[in-house]
């Protein structure tokens, strides 16, 4: 009965305090918080109480994969919202996800190669991202999101996890870490960013996401490798690592983007009167 109701109330629970953040601070803001660990932890939490520590090191470790194809879902996402629909862009997307899921299904390395696979793919995936572009008139209005909003993420959320961990056991654990980051809480934050405000703002959330994963890396990396030896204080010592990676992980961003601003403002001032020489200046006028 604790376990049931862990499947339907914590994960959504999660996601639902993350749609209200978005709404209080914005979408990139709730696009930082989805691409942490609030669906994926409480699903490798819940098989390691049905399974334990052994089942969770494999299953956290495919999950360290797994979060390759939710760079992928980001970017594609990205890309296609630029020229289609949420419902086309979402369907496209999945397709790519599941693709990428399929191959690395195959993949056996050590979790150290896994998670440097990870972060280069999560890098890659920042710079893979559409250049930002102007969306709608400043003085549009997006519309209200409907009643149903939350409730809806809470229900596609609570349906993820009680599918997989229900059927953890034929899954395995391999497939089982491959579906615990699949993308139920993106997909709805994306899509109801797409059509509430447009293509424009969905990449920055998207790119939010993308800068949550350094930090859902580092949760699969330190569960994997501290699961057999720690067991369920494992999941204490990955949140910390999260907490403490995703703080480096703004502060950095947000040095550079100061640094690259400041830069831009002292740039001088393309005016040829200033440094052409005397006779063109006369030539000119």
């Amino acid at each position: 009965m604790d376990l049931l109701l862990l499947k339907l109330f914590l994960a959504p629970s999660l996601v639902v305090v993350s749609a209200l953040a978005g709404r209080r601070w914005g979408p990139a803001v709730a696009g930082v918080l989805v691409g942490l660990p609030i669906v994926a932890g409480p699903i490798l939490f819940i098989t390691h109480q049905q399974h334990g520590a052994a089942f969770l090191e494999s299953a956290a470790g495919s999950s360290l994969l797994g979060l390759v194809s939710l760079a992928v879902f980001a970017v594609v996402f990205a890309h296609v919202g630029r020229r289609a629909g949420w419902f086309v862009t979402t369907a496209t997307t999945w397709a790519a996800v599941l693709c990428a899921d399929f191959a690395l299904s195959f993949l056996r390395v050590p979790v150290l190669v896994s998670f440097v696979c990870t972060l280069t793919a999560t890098t890659i995936a920042v710079f893979a991202m559409p250049k930002p572009e102007p969306d709608h008139p400043p003085d549009s209005t997006p519309s209200p999101p409907p009643r149903w909003d939350l409730l809806g993420r809470a229900a596609a959320t609570g349906g993820l996890v009680l599918v997989v961990t229900t059927a953890s056991t034929a899954l395995g654990p391999g497939w089982t870490g491959l579906l615990a980051p699949f993308p139920i809480a993106t997909s709805v934050l994306a899509g109801f960013v797409h059509a509430q405000h447009g293509s424009a703002i969905t990449a920055r959330a998207l790119t939010g996401v993308i800068t949550g994963l350094f930090g859902f890396a580092s949760f699969c990396f330190v569960l994997t490798v501290l699961a057999v030896p720690l067991g369920t204080a494992a999941f204490a010592a990955a949140a910390g690592a999260t907490i403490v990676v995703q703080v480096l992980v703004v502060r950095i961003r947000n040095a550079a983007r100061r640094a690259l601003i400041t830069r831009l403002a002292s740039w001088p001032p393309c005016a040829p009167t200033s440094w052409w020489p005397k006779t063109n200046r006369n030539r000119l006028s």
